[in-house]
């Protein structure tokens, strides 16, 4: 439903031509970014579905410790098929170089009736992408399909399930702040993983990829810290932490496109933005993000894919885009205009807040007319863990 061609609505979800991984073996490829490489199908596989297994799991750190197990099973299954895989397919389905070279260059050399046939060949594999790639919008590795599509899920997910029982009136800090810290440096050395695997292939813009996912989030953990420090006189550890989690996900969708002095504002940017809507936005409007999923993923994936098409400007270090039809067989540079590229971004990120907004919304008031969305108080002050699955995360 991701990465295949949907016919008629292939604009907005792919088909089933590889349900049940039909087709596919050990020989078969999948395209990269560069004309003749490719990479096995499999392994192509395998590195979509880890963004389609965490992105659900997002959503549920916004209404965490107050929803049934049953319909966290029954959402995120719905949740990854009508909202994820759409908004996957919209991004990032293309019909790779290669089939745009061969279109392209099966143009320049015909003639007559047969250039007529070859220019609308090539008018089919141009347009054989997802919506929002169409309109050239760029997300390296998930600006707005993982981090912009849970956070407006999440978000939906607080104010439909509701608060959790006693927020605001009784202490819920993180149970261990040392698995806090251990989890978020674990996410780090993975997300290296994300953001230079999206890029296929093992060379310099892999490593452009990585650099960046190193120095922005170093700046947003830095700048979250300061801007606690200043305003409630002392920095925490889970302030870092939240502020490393802001930077990650602010890079995602500039990770390879943008440089590495760019990424540093970019992530100094994050912390402090991300920051402010965790803390005063979320105060103000007393919505209970219990992880703060909307504050942190939703603004920080809007702010790095809107800034994106600010930093790819090669005048800012950007690494530019790439056009595979100029010269058939060949990636070049493609022409940059920052209005052109900014509306085409701001476009992405509206059609993923109103198609993961309305989605999320439909499928929560679903799942709560099939089996329920929040245990009795009772359960839910004696903990899900014991009342839901008759076990406890430590014994002593």
């Amino acid at each position: 439903m991701a990465f295949t061609n949907g016919g008629a609505w292939n604009d907005y979800v792919g088909g089933f031509s590889k349900a049940f991984l039909a087709g596919v073996t050990a020989e078969s490829v999948a395209a990269t970014y560069s004309n003749g490489v490719v990479i096995p199908e499999y392994v192509y596989i395998l590195f979509q579905m880890t963004f389609a297994c965490i992105t659900p799991c997002l959503i549920v750190g916004a209404i965490a410790e107050r929803v049934k197990f049953s319909a966290v099973i029954l959402f995120a299954a719905l949740w990854v098929t009508f909202v994820y895989f759409p908004v996957a397919h919209m991004v990032w389905y293309w019909a790779g170089p290669d089939a745009l070279g061969d279109a392209a260059k099966a143009v320049a050399e015909a003639s007559g009736d047969a250039k007529a046939k070859a220019e609308a060949a090539h008018a089919v594999v141009t347009a054989d992408a997802g919506k929002i790639f169409q309109w050239g919008a760029i997300d390296f590795a998930g600006g707005t399909v993982v981090h912009i599509n849970s956070g407006i899920a999440g978000l939906v997910g607080a104010l439909v399930v509701g608060k959790r029982v006693g927020y605001g009136k009784e202490p819920m800090a993180p149970h261990s702040l040392t698995m806090t810290m251990t989890g978020a440096a674990l996410l780090w050395v993975g997300w290296f993983g994300f953001n230079c695997g999206s890029n296929l292939e093992a060379n310099g813009t892999a490593m452009i990829a990585m650099i960046n996912t190193f120095v922005a989030t170093a700046a947003a953990g830095l700048a979250w810290m300061f801007v606690e420090w200043i305003t409630k006189g002392r920095p925490s550890l889970l302030g870092l932490v939240s502020g490393v989690v802001a930077g990650l996900v602010a890079v995602t969708p500039a990770s390879g496109f943008a440089g590495p002095m760019a990424s540093i504002l970019l992530g100094l940017a994050a912390g402090v933005v991300c920051f402010i809507f965790s803390t005063w936005v979320k105060n103000l409007f007393g919505y209970d993000d219990s992880l703060d999923v909307f504050g942190i993923h939703a603004i920080g994936g809007i702010l790095g894919a809107l800034l994106t098409g600010v930093l790819v400007n090669p005048d800012f270090g950007g690494t530019v885009i790439l056009d595979y039809t100029v010269k058939p067989g060949e990636g070049v540079v493609a022409a940059y205009s920052m209005v052109t590229q900014v509306t085409a971004q701001a476009w992405a990120v509206g059609l993923t807040v109103l198609w993961t907004g309305v989605g999320s919304l439909i499928l929560f008031t679903l799942v709560s007319m099939i089996v329920g969305l929040r245990p009795s108080e009772e359960k839910e002050r004696e903990g899900l863990d014991v009342t839901l699955h008759g076990e406890r995360a430590y014994n002593y």
